[in-house]
């Protein structure tokens, strides 16, 4: 059984399915606290290869680049069908432990798709010709985020987990385990496992008709922050999320879309995406006046490219639940509706280019201005 507790904290309930910090052990902090750190460089690295490689291979085929626009960043938008060919697409799952085998029929993680020398050379990642440093997979490598890059391009999940070889050892060590990872859980178990924690069903998804099993089907999705049954690797990502609640740890995943030109980050603190935005130079001027920040501080900082005379930046927007996608107060069944919003925009910030040590995210209501 998965454990599941209920925290209240002011006016909001929250379902959680690992340990909080102050349920933890010294030894299991300081991994959390490792895992975090190295999820702050993840970050980093995610950021560049979804948003700036993505511009600079648009840039390099002579191919103006698709800005998403604002009102696709809303929780309900609808974001055009369009695949872009050189937008990096990818999937990266991060978990704080290492995944049990007993999980292995739902996240397909086999000796067949470990990353090692011999399963690498299937792919165009090796050749026979080349020297593989087995250290390169570990995430405290000075080689690991070109090792990382290299395989991003697959199809299907990359998998970081914690080296099951460290449990015995003081020192925990990330690595990316197997590649190719496909997420085997059906959708509708999927639904069915969140509806039921919220309590809008007791026990199965059908057991109030199809029509309400739909509905709900269709909810999960807004609860990730997608359209309905979009395709591909942002359909895996939500079901991968909602799997790795089983786990009992903490994980991040990590979705790069072709379609929506956006980065998708679902952590243990939610929903958030990240678009590539562009701003005038009159904007740029408005928005390091009302931070305080010299304009030319700001481009330093901020600005990841120009076109012309217009910046470049990072724009990132954290969603929040609303009641009605947190479990009830009373803890008892209701019922599902269709039209209450499950998702809220909770924050927007314009983030500092990847590397940038000494200056915060600057908020900027871009989305409903």
């Amino acid at each position: 059984m998965v454990k599941i507790t209920l925290y209240l904290t002011g006016m909001e309930k929250k379902l959680v399915f690992w340990s909080v910090r102050e349920e933890l052990s010294y030894a299991n902090r300081l991994r959390r606290s490792y895992y975090e750190l190295l999820r702050d460089e993840m970050d980093q690295f995610i950021l560049q290869y979804a948003l700036i490689d993505s511009y600079h291979n648009f840039l390099a085929q002579k191919i103006p680049y698709p800005f998403v626009e604002m009102r696709e960043m809303k929780p309900r938008a609808r974001i055009p069908t369009v695949e872009y060919e050189y937008q990096n697409a990818f999937l990266v799952i991060f978990v704080e432990d290492t995944i049990p085998a007993i999980h292995k029929k739902y996240i397909r993680f086999f000796d067949v798709n470990k990353t090692t020398k011999t399963n690498l050379l299937t792919t165009d990642v090796l050749s026979l010709s080349d020297k593989f440093d087995r250290s390169r997979k570990y995430l405290e490598s000075v080689h690991f985020f070109d090792f990382i890059k290299s395989l991003l391009h697959i199809d299907y999940a990359l998998l970081i987990q914690r080296d099951s070889a460290s449990r015995a050892r003081v020192r925990d060590r990330y690595v990316i385990s197997h590649f190719y990872v496909r997420i085997d859980w059906p959708i509708a178990d999927a639904a069915e496992d969140l509806a039921r924690n919220l309590r809008y069903i007791s026990k199965h998804l059908y057991e109030k008709g199809d029509k309400y099993a739909e509905d709900v089907q269709k909810k999960y999705f807004e609860y990730y922050g997608l359209p309905v049954r979009v395709g591909g690797r942002r359909t895996a990502s939500v079901v991968a999320a909602q799997y790795l609640k089983r786990i009992g740890c903490i994980s991040t995943v990590y979705a790069g879309s072709s379609e929506s030109r956006t980065l998708m980050r679902i952590s243990e603190r939610g929903v958030s995406k990240a678009v590539l935005i562009k701003f005038t130079p009159d904007e740029m001027a408005r928005i390091a006046e009302a931070n305080d920040l010299k304009l030319q501080t700001f481009k330093k900082n901020y600005v990841v490219a120009y076109e012309g005379k217009e910046g470049i930046c990072i724009f990132q927007a954290i969603y929040s639940f609303t009641e009605h996608s947190r479990p009830p107060e009373d803890g008892k069944l209701r019922e599902i509706n269709p039209d209450p919003r499950w998702l809220t925009v909770g924050g927007q910030h314009i983030l500092p280019k990847p590397g940038v040590w000494q200056y915060p995210p600057l908020y900027l209501n871009a989305i409903y201005c």
